[in-house]
């Protein structure tokens, strides 16, 4: 039975803030850029990008147009354009601690984790009470899988700061991943209680539900999420993780069916549809899924294991150790990915190779049923 994997956002990589000026005469270069901040408060970014760019016309020196224009193109994900007036920003101030902000949202969405991480330090070294430039390298830290540096940095921001949800969820996100669900719950739950509409932490909150077997739960904030928004395809997909968990398979497809349609690049999607294609003994269809998922995403360990339960189930034992060699390549803590790879190796009679995935597989986990079950496994191949 394969494992489908989950993918979560994490809403808490604001980019920085606009910089207002006050009262400018019309026609003037602050009054284009104020307009600009008019339209990209209320999301209109094209419009406002026009009104930025007539004010840097009129005044190349306009510090505010830049960061502003710059915070416009990162919510459209025009991130070499942000990163671009950033640095003009930065050229003509060099003291402003927002477009180091800006400029790090950027690098995140890039993946240039260790750029963005710089550049909210410096943001922090021109401004130690700025909350945001601590949660948000928290999330960079995240992406780094430095959990205790992400988890000093919400803390920061949530002392400067106690009511940003935000911080809350960032925290969260960093104890789930450290498999401290019981902690990842209570700050997501403060996350909603600050912000009742913060749907990624209703999301990320069933994820933990999901790792500690409360899949009714999870399936419950999947439904609160996809309320408050219809359209976040994420909320689907961590819907069909929990109905996976609950072995109804034929739910979990029409949710991954969905998700898919909203946002056909998300790996996640085909990976846990996957999984139930292969709960269903249906491994032909597993397959070309778990190939999807890898095309969009080469480094997603799950979607090897995947594949690689569908060649097992098929009795394609090279193709299932190739697979599992790949995601133990990709996540080499991950015990029970040993203990597959071991099973395959025993089918093939390759006894010694099988005991060490076997005595690997005991020194990575601490659940004593698996690891009984794995010394009989062992105690079997030495007879």
């Amino acid at each position: 039975m394969g494992r489908g994997g989950i993918v979560l956002l994490a809403l808490v990589l604001l980019v920085g803030g606009i910089l207002v000026g006050c009262g400018p005469a019309k026609g003037t270069a602050e009054w284009h850029a104020d307009q600009g901040n008019k339209l990209a408060n209320q999301g209109q970014y094209d419009e406002a990008i026009e009104e930025y760019t007539k004010a840097i016309e009129l005044d190349p020196n306009l510090t505010l147009a830049y960061n502003n224009r710059a915070y416009a193109h990162n919510n459209k994900g025009q991130y070499d354009l942000a990163i671009a007036d950033c640095n003009k920003t930065i050229e003509l101030n060099p003291n402003l601690p927002d477009p180091y902000v800006n400029r790090a949202g950027a690098y995140i969405e890039k993946g240039e984790y260790d750029l963005a991480i710089a550049d909210y330090s410096k943001a922090i070294e021109l401004d130690p009470n700025l909350a945001m430039a601590y949660a948000n390298r928290a999330w960079a830290y995240i992406k780094k899988g430095q959990y205790d540096l992400a988890i000093a940095d919400a803390n920061r921001a949530i002392r400067l700061d106690p009511n940003w949800a935000s911080a809350y969820n960032n925290r969260a996100w960093a104890y789930n991943e450290k498999g401290q669900y019981d902690l990842a719950i209570a700050d997501y739950t403060k996350a909603i209680e600050l912000n009742p509409k913060l749907t990624a932490a209703y999301v990320n909150r069933a994820d933990a539900y999901i790792n500690t077997g409360h899949y009714d739960l999870a399936i419950t904030d999947c439904n609160k999420a996809i309320g408050l928004d219809p359209r976040y395809a994420e909320a689907y997909n961590n819907r069909g993780v929990a109905y996976n968990g609950k072995g109804q398979y034929d739910l979990v497809i029409a949710d991954c069916n969905k998700a898919i349609e909203l946002d056909p690049n998300l790996a996640a999607a085909y990976n846990n549809r996957a999984s139930a294609y292969d709960s269903k003994g249906q491994y032909d269809l597993a397959i070309a899924d778990c190939n999807k998922a890898i095309e969009l995403d080469p480094n997603l360990a799950e979607a090897y294991n995947n594949r690689a339960y569908a060649y097992h189930d098929k009795g394609q034992y090279d193709l299932a150790i190739t697979d599992l060699s790949k995601a133990i390549e990709l996540d080499p803590n991950n015990a029970l990915t040993y203990a597959d790879r071991g099973l395959a190796y025993k089918e093939q009679g390759k006894k010694a190779e099988a005991i060490a995935d076997f005595e690997k597989f005991i020194t990575l986990t601490d659940n004593p049923q698996l690891i009984e079950k794995a010394r009989q496994q062992i105690e079997e191949l030495k007879k």
